[in-house]
């Protein structure tokens, strides 16, 4: 399997890979599902924000090819959580009936109607942006 540049690391070098702690070359695969397990119950992401965040020269196609293996995957990938651009549920056909995708966002508060989020804007998860700390746990000086 082909092995790529260091997400995100700008030291890094054109020939070396992101290395592991016991020194195996991690896959795109491995990067595309780390963040796409990030993403929280009751939030979706599209291809092209997991592309972008992955910090790799991939491209949301790439990311697509690699859900479509998230399957047997351990642990679990929560590959019903990434939709198209549109908000769209476009990997559907890849889950073992056709309505699964749409049944697991369902039980988890996303709304979906004729294969569409109904408020994606609002259930859009983005993973390059940090969580904001609550109010609560500010400092008080």
């Amino acid at each position: 399997m082909k092995t790529y540049q260091s997400p995100k690391n700008p030291s890094s070098s054109k020939k070396e890979t992101k290395q592991t702690t016991d020194s195996k070359p991690v896959s795109f695969f491995e990067v595309v599902y780390k963040i796409v397990r990030k993403i929280p119950r009751g939030r979706v992401t599209t291809y092209g924000a997991i592309a972008e965040a992955s910090g790799l020269r991939i491209t949301p196609r790439m990311v697509g090819w690699a859900m479509n293996g998230a399957g047997n995957v351990k642990p679990a990938v929560p590959a019903h959580r990434v939709v198209n651009r549109n908000g769209e549920l476009s990997g559907r056909q890849f889950f073992a009936t056709p309505t699964l995708m749409q049944e697991l966002l369902e039980q988890e508060g996303v709304t979906v109607k004729d294969d569409k989020i109904t408020n994606f804007k609002t259930v859009f998860w983005d993973p390059e942006v940090k969580a904001k700390p609550r109010k609560d746990s500010k400092k008080k000086v």
